[in-house]
């Protein structure tokens, strides 16, 4: 007694998380996953332009007094940096008014943040060009500035201060043009990014490719800017790295590395999924980029963790199914019709996911749909595959006595699959957490292709052998974490009330 009240405790508090979780994502999951991602573009060029406006300084005024003196032209680079500056200030302050109203529940303009969308779409081009026409000038009066600001200094003891440079201590870095500079960068963006300061990271590792166009790093850079939002693993930082690495893709499409890039890809859509009663688009999107990934690079060593990302996803999907198709199974059984919906789900899974460790199941209660329109003969053929391919599983026995009244032959079992055991479901904790976290169990590598999470003097990456060789890719592995991936246990379909909606 004491112990069905706690699992109907349990399963009453998973509800209620479910529900609250659900009604939050309905408000306002899309829209404020958007306006982070737009908020972060917006913030990190803001950043990139004050640096380069800062170090040109600003432009000259006439003096006081003098009529003869001629305005700054709209041409002068410094004069546009500024005022490009002050357009992604004004967009982001806007950016940062729609994402406060979201917040709080507050009702958005229709298409407002469409419009906020196409405003940063717009700037975007004009920012790279103003960064990349401005590298030369900034070396120039990076130079000058550096030599002034040698002038400036004192003798020995003034080189002792502690409170010198404190607030620009990236300033010479990101507005100062000089051979070997794309270096220094690179290396102390890593550092960045691997103390988890992914933003400043990511401003370092912009500069390389704004001010170096023909830097030996510019590749690398670009990765290692997805890399740190996969590293970040929130939903907007998961969506934002899904689109930089498919950007890195466009620019890199035969690059060694393009295989391992299509593969994080889908793994940020994998890192995004919920449980199968919840939301199922992330899934869609995942098994999209993983079969593209088979297509695009057949040979490739990764093929295996293709194939294992996709099984899981399709693991989500096929629970998704079966839910749907047990809802209208179940009413039928109370006469409430839905045998040919079940059935299509069903007949569905089994088409398109062979590989799903509730097959067993699935291929019985199709069988006793076709059982039920008086079809034996459709009933026989899956019953005798469950008998054949699942010997140790629960619904072989059931498959048995089904064959014996509608007098189908029983088949011996396969000899490959009579070791083979039934797949375990998860323990009443596990699923209980599932449904309150609201994830599903995966085996995804939350590395990056560069950076690894886990890095230590004694764990090295791609980002320790690029440094080394100065840019260069050093020769592939096939990294540890994702060689061998432990296959997580299934996540039991979800479980639908008679008479309530399927998802």
């Amino acid at each position: 007694m004491i112990r069905s009240c706690i699992v109907a405790a349990l399963v009453l508090f998973a509800l209620l998380g479910q529900v609250l979780v659900l009604g939050v994502a309905a408000q306002e999951g899309t829209s404020l996953q958007r306006l982070s991602v737009l908020r972060s573009r917006l913030e990190g060029w803001r950043k990139s332009l004050n640096s380069a406006a800062s170090v040109m300084g600003a432009p000259e005024k006439p003096k006081k007094g003098d009529k003869g003196g001629v305005q700054p032209s709209a041409d002068d680079p410094r004069v546009r940096l500024k005022g490009l500056e002050q357009e992604v200030s004004q967009v982001l302050s806007e950016t940062n008014d729609a994402r406060a109203k979201v917040e709080r529940s507050e009702r958005l303009a229709d298409g407002a943040i469409d419009k906020l969308e196409a405003a940063a779409n717009e700037l975007s081009p004009r920012v790279e060009a103003i960064l990349k026409e401005t590298a030369g000038q900034r070396a120039v009066a990076g130079a000058a500035k550096t030599k002034a600001d040698n002038k400036k200094e004192g003798g020995f003891l003034s080189k002792l201060n502690p409170f010198k440079g404190g607030g620009d201590k990236y300033e010479d870095l990101t507005g100062t043009v000089a051979p070997g500079r794309d270096r220094e960068l690179f290396e102390e963006a890593a550092k960045q990014i691997r103390k988890g300061n992914q933003e400043t990271g990511r401003l370092l590792f912009n500069t390389i490719i704004t001010t170096y166009p023909d830097s030996a790093y510019l590749p690398m850079a670009k990765l290692a800017i997805a890399d740190s939002f996969y590293l970040e693993g929130t939903s907007s930082a998961l969506i934002q790295a899904a689109a930089a690495y498919q950007d890195w893709l466009t620019f890199f499409p035969t690059h060694p590395l393009s295989d391992r890039v299509m593969l994080k890809i889908g793994e940020c859509e994998m890192r995004q999924m919920g449980l199968p009663d919840r939301q199922i688009s992330s899934a869609r999107r995942a098994e999209q980029r993983l079969k593209a990934g088979l297509q695009q690079y057949p040979n490739s060593p990764l093929r295996s963790q293709f194939q294992n990302r996709l099984e899981e996803v399709q693991e989500n999907l096929a629970n998704h199914d079966l839910g749907v198709g047990n809802f209208y199974y179940d009413r039928n059984r109370n006469r409430n019709g839905g045998l040919k919906g079940a059935q299509s789900r069903y007949r569905e899974i089994v088409q398109k996911y062979p590989a799903y460790s509730r097959l067993d199941e699935v291929m019985f209660k199709l069988a006793d749909t076709y059982i039920q329109e008086e079809e034996p003969d459709e009933a026989v053929k899956y019953l005798q595959r469950v008998v054949r391919d699942y010997p140790n599983c629960e619904f072989a026995e059931r498959a048995k006595e089904q064959l014996n009244v509608i007098g189908g032959g029983i088949p011996e079992p396969d000899p490959a699959r009579k070791a083979t055991p039934c797949a375990e479901g998860l323990s009443m904790l596990q699923t209980f957490k599932s449904e309150v976290i609201g994830t599903t169990p995966l085996t995804v590598d939350k590395s990056g292709v560069l950076v690894d999470k886990d890095h230590s003097k004694e764990r090295r990456d791609l980002l320790d052998g690029i440094i080394e060789r100065q840019g260069e890719l050093p020769p592939l592995t096939v990294p540890d974490s994702i060689t061998s991936p432990r296959r997580p246990a299934p996540t039991p379909p979800p479980k639908t009330a008679t008479g309530t909606s399927p998802r």
